[in-house]
C-alpha cells in the first residue's frame, strides 16, 4: 500500500476522474441533452462547491437540500432540476 494520499497521485486522480465522469446526470454528448441545460450547469449553481486541487477543476459537491444529489460529488457541467443560478462560474481558487 502506498503512503501517498490519492490527491497526491496524478495517475490515481485520472482513474478517479474517469470513473466519476460515467456518473453524470446530463451527458452533453447524448441526443436527449436539452439546450436550456447549457446555462444550468452545476458550476453555475449557488449550491455547488468545487473540490480542491486537480479534481476541483471538474468536480464539486452539491449542497442543495432540494436536490437528489445533495451531498454528492458532481461533474461541473452536470445539472439537475432544482438548479439555482449563482451569477458566476465557481472554481477552486474562489475559496
Amino acid at each position: 500500500m502506498s503512503d501517498k494520499r490519492s490527491a497526491e497521485d496524478p495517475e490515481e486522480l485520472d482513474v478517479i476522474h474517469d470513473r466519476w465522469i460515467g456518473r453524470r446526470n446530463r451527458d452533453s454528448s447524448k441526443p436527449e441533452y436539452r439546450a436550456e441545460w447549457y446555462g444550468e450547469q452545476c458550476g453555475f449553481c449557488r449550491y455547488w462547491f468545487p473540490m480542491a486541487g486537480k479534481l476541483g477543476l471538474d468536480y464539486g459537491a452539491c449542497a442543495n437540500g432540494k436536490s437528489e444529489f445533495d451531498g454528492a460529488v458532481r461533474f461541473e457541467h452536470d445539472g439537475c432540476e432544482v438548479f439555482e443560478h449563482s451569477g458566476r462560474w465557481s472554481i477552486p481558487s474562489d475559496f
